[in-house]
């Protein structure tokens, strides 16, 4: 049996698996098999070492890789795999509080706020504490909260190590934040690890019942983790200290979700007598490919030694191509996928477009619909964000915690009952004057109208009905729930409130998006066969911790377009990287900082070992993202990184002109240009409209002929844009 479980295993994987004692740190580089050598490591410990799977901890970052983990394990150790814990760190955190919440003061039917929900309830905290949103953005109070969280920090030990006003003020909005999420009966991403680790910290049972049960633990993505994932892993492994954690620093790119590279640059500080084992053997790339990578990679100082090598000898050299713009490098990048599609067999499927923002999507979409290229874009509107399937799962997160107001506030009107904003404006101030949720002041006027007792609230009477209705129909759902399984409960639901009717009547685009209700009836199928209401219970914490490449599967009959961060832990046959110039990769809020830059050098090294078999890069001289256009870009400093020699023609690295490409053949013929516009010809005063940031003055004008600059100031707040105009979309506006 042994045998069997180290068949295939190089040296150094067998050694990671037959390495069970004691802390073990495995440096995995890309493509070194790390997911075979954690489930063949788990096997090995359930057969020969005969470990009882339910003393087994795995942990990963996405449902993706825990389901591939999970699979891997059914295949290899059958029905014992059951009970094993694996999962996301966030699915193991919500696992706990769900059993033991109670202790940090969470009732088991707690809501997972996902980001939306997030910002509305920061909107209202910083209402609360009055606080103009205009001079503080939220998202970036959103991300100064979470980073807090994330180092072990509540509001109070934020306060007291605040650095400057801006963290005064995040501080004193993260009180009221705190405050919200409690009345809520809710915890964010951010609460799931920390509560949990506060948890573990105060409640010596819990703790010592976590900490005898867990006699191995796993953590996979190891340079993802941030503090507070460190500490719940130290808390867990402090009895038997067999921790393994398996990642790459070199990979480490998500220091913008807190992640903390030190955690892996010092496991051996805190881990003394931590094994180390380097997994170096590539088994993705071909060895132009992994070349490019190291040449690039050496550069960063933050890493561990690991000299990735591969067998697979040569492979085709690295092409380069710098395009005038953006939609110059959308068409050289399809031209190269149909000719390889075309004289070399090579399947839609197998490509992959990269970049390093949402927004360079934009012209290759455009290029894609115009010459009849199918592709599937990761990351775009996500099918649990869409609006209809919001409403019912937000009904669906009432029905679990009616104490929800984030959920109450987006479903009081859908279908609509009439009460208006400032009805609910009136009740949330009284809710709050009497130290009520939202849903604990409309139980009051509930019990009020129900049993004849004078009113005390403040609506109106038909207001006031409004609400009592919406309270009966919660209640009636909330008894159903204890006695139907979920998707029984969810047709009473949808047959209660009438929500196709309500789609038919206020939405024209009705059809498609009862077809997403009825996709969402579908995923609830999975969760019928649990009893009630642990059904309702599972398929919520599942859409809170879905992410986007969750639901990435292969398909053979489309490109990819997928940003670099998106790309990890993926490969594919043939990728090409765009936007290789200064200010996107890196980008330019890296410049000031040798860290960030390192980590923008790491995220260009994960795009590059994401490729299997060819690998093309592309810039382009001019680009007019968010509808601009700059001036001549400079290229990427990671390009001279690269060693020259595995470019198919010599990179020039200074600015180009207007590149001349070959016509593309598509298999859908192309549509012919629309006619050139003649030149927009302005002068300072001028009234213009642009499509993105609306109308504006012209207030100076350089240059001449193609290259001319106007300087315009925009209404509503947009100010003052430099713009190009030959490439910005204006449009001249009578006087």
């Amino acid at each position: 049996m042994t045998t069997h479980l180290l068949e295939g295993l190089n040296s150094a994987q067998r050694e990671a698996v037959e390495t069970i004692d004691g802390p073990l740190l495995i440096v995995a580089g890309p493509g070194s098999g790390k997911t075979r050598v954690i489930t063949h490591r788990i096997a090995y410990l359930l057969r020969e070492v005969r470990v009882s799977p339910y003393r087994i901890l795995a942990v990963t970052f996405t449902n993706k890789a825990a389901r591939e983990m999970q699979s891997r394990l059914d295949r290899l150790v059958g029905q014992r795999s059951k009970d094993l814990t694996v999962g996301t760190f966030h699915a193991f955190c919500a696992l706990t509080l769900r059993k033991y919440g109670q202790h940090v003061g969470l009732d088991p039917g707690f809501s997972i706020f996902d980001d939306e929900d997030q910002q509305d309830l920061l909107k209202i905290a910083m209402e609360d504490a009055e606080v103009d949103p205009k001079k503080f953005n939220r998202r970036a109070v959103h991300s100064a909260i979470s980073r807090a969280k994330s180092l072990l920090m509540d509001s109070k030990a934020m306060a007291l190590r605040k650095s400057n006003y801006f963290e005064e003020i995040a501080a004193r909005i993260y009180a009221r934040y705190e405050e919200l999420l409690t009345s809520n009966n809710a915890v964010d991403f951010d609460d799931l690890l920390l509560k949990t680790v506060h948890l573990l910290r105060n409640v010596a049972e819990v703790r010592e019942r976590y900490q005898d049960r867990y006699v191995h633990m796993m953590i996979d993505e190891f340079q993802d983790t941030n503090i507070c994932q460190y500490e719940l892993a130290k808390i867990i492994v402090a009895k038997h200290r067999n921790i393994c954690v398996v990642g790459d620093p070199d990979q480490s790119i998500y220091s913008w979700r807190n992640a903390d590279i030190r955690n892996i640059l010092s496991f051996k500080h805190d881990f003394p007598n931590a094994r180390v084992v380097n997994l170096e053997e590539n088994y993705r790339s071909t060895s132009n490919i992994l070349e490019a990578a190291k040449g690039v990679i050496a550069a960063n100082r933050q890493r561990l030694n690991n000299n990735i090598r591969t067998s697979k000898p040569g492979g085709s050299k690295i092409a380069i191509h710098e395009a005038f713009n953006e939609e110059d490098e959308a068409k050289f990048v399809l031209q190269q996928i149909d000719g390889l599609v075309r004289k070399n067999g090579v399947k839609l499927g197998d490509f992959a477009v990269m970049y390093r923002v949402n927004a360079q999507s934009r012209a290759l979409e455009e290029a894609c619909l115009r010459y009849g290229i199918k592709y599937r874009l990761v990351g775009g509107v996500r099918f649990y964000q869409r609006r209809e399937v919001k409403d019912i799962i937000a009904y669906l997160r009432l029905i679990n915690n009616p104490h929800d107001q984030v959920s109450i506030l987006r479903v009081i009107n859908v279908p609509t009952r009439g009460l208006g904003q400032k009805s609910l404006e009136q009740l949330e101030y009284w809710a709050r004057t009497r130290n009520l949720s939202l849903y604990g002041a409309m139980e009051h006027i509930y019990l009020e109208r129900t049993t004849g007792a004078a009113p005390t609230h403040p609506l109106q009477p038909r207001m006031a009905q409004s609400v009592v209705s919406f309270v009966a129909l919660i209640e009636e759902l909330r008894k159903e729930s204890q006695q139907r399984d979920l998707v029984s409960l969810l047709d009473l639901l949808l047959e209660r409130i009438a929500y196709k009717t309500y789609l038919e009547k206020d939405l024209e685009d009705a059809e498609e998006r009862w077809d997403n209700i009825i996709e969402l009836r579908n995923a609830a199928q999975d969760f019928k066969g649990l009893p009630p209401p642990t059904g309702l219970t599972s398929l919520l914490e599942h859409l809170a911790l879905v992410s986007d490449v969750d639901n990435y599967e292969d398909a053979a009959d489309s490109i990819t377009l997928i940003t670099l961060h998106q790309a990890k832990g993926l490969e594919f046959p043939v990728v090409f990287i765009t936007g290789l110039e200064e200010g996107l990769l890196p980008h330019m809020r890296s410049m000031d900082s040798p860290e960030e830059i390192e980590e923008e050098r790491r995220l260009f090294y994960v795009g590059i070992t994401r490729a299997m078999e060819r690998l093309f890069f592309t810039r382009a001289f001019r680009r007019g993202l968010a509808g601009g256009a700059g001036g001549p870009s400079i290229p990427s400093r990671f390009l001279q990184e690269v060693p020259q020699h595995l470019f198919t023609t010599p990179a020039r690295l200074e600015p180009v002109g207007r590149a001349s490409a070959p016509p593309l053949r598509m298999h859908t013929p192309p549509q012919p240009d629309k006619e050139e516009k003649p030149a927009l010809v302005l002068r300072a005063g001028d009234k213009v409209k642009h499509s993105i940031f609306g109308e504006g003055v012209v207030v100076g004008l350089k240059g001449q002929g193609g290259d001319q600059e106007a300087t315009v100031v925009f209404k509503n707040d947009i100010g003052m844009k430099r713009l190009l105009l030959s490439y910005a979309p204006l449009e001249k506006l009578s006087a």
